[in-house]
């Protein structure tokens, strides 16, 4: 009995938890969210880039995207996060000014848009080939082919599970806490860190868990609703025009 009462005590002080929540709330989410924006931003743009590079025919144009691909979906994220947010501007690269956010949200995306370049791949590679040669039978050029029937049809297809991956990028935003943000720009994880190393219990890091399952619980269950609906969509309305 004594164990499960220091368990509790550890874990779940209500008192520290509802003392975090307030700071969770009014800091910590508005500023997950942003950097989940950012990430997500810079993501879909390397991630759709990189995969019309990752399907040339040529091997030298496809190596080095699938070297970027093959090194950032193999190295831990903390490590990517930390070389990419805090070493651009210890070298000098003052891309972002001295804005954190943006080489927070960059090092987020860089990481996840190798995930996102093989979503965008699978997309645009299942794209009905008829459908393709027949927008170029019509004398359509091949870049108006890839920039109108292609990857609007591509992107419909892996919708869910771009928007899957999104939500894994608000967990990613955890680790942006290496990058040493201001009180102020402290995200969900890292004020739980500072309640914790403060009060010496994990209870704060517990109320910030609960907030981020607050966020993707019901994100996750959204997406998996909407990919069934994609996926039985169709099956429905071949049914329907064959009862007719």
């Amino acid at each position: 009995m004594q164990g499960l009462n220091n368990v509790l005590a550890t874990f779940f002080d209500v008192h520290l938890i509802a003392e975090t929540l307030p700071d969770l709330l009014r800091i910590g989410l508005p500023n997950t969210l942003i950097l989940s924006v950012i990430g997500t931003f810079f993501s879909c743009v390397i991630g759709l880039f990189c995969s019309f590079g990752l399907m040339s025919k040529r091997f030298l144009v496809r190596l080095p995207f699938r070297i970027y691909v093959d090194i950032f979906r193999g190295a831990p994220h903390i490590l990517s996060i930390f070389l990419i947010g805090a070493g651009l501007p210890m070298a000098g690269l003052m891309v972002f000014g001295h804005w954190t956010y943006g080489y927070a949200g960059l090092a987020v995306g860089v990481v996840e848009g190798a995930y996102m370049a093989e979503i965008f791949r699978s997309g645009f590679q299942d794209v009905d080939k008829g459908v393709v040669e027949a927008a170029r039978s019509l004398g359509i050029s091949l870049w108006k082919t890839t920039r109108l029937v292609v990857i609007p049809i591509g992107i419909r297809t892996v919708l869910p599970a771009l928007t899957g991956q999104s939500i894994i990028i608000i967990r990613s935003t955890a680790l942006v806490y290496l990058l040493g943000l201001t009180i102020g720009q402290r995200e969900l994880f890292s004020i739980g860190h500072d309640g914790t190393i403060n009060s010496a219990n994990f209870s704060p890091l517990v109320a910030s868990g609960i907030v981020y399952l607050l966020i993707t619980i019901p994100l996750t269950y959204i997406v998996n609703a909407w990919e069934r609906r994609l996926h039985n969509g169709p099956k429905i309305r071949l049914g329907a025009a064959e009862g007719g």
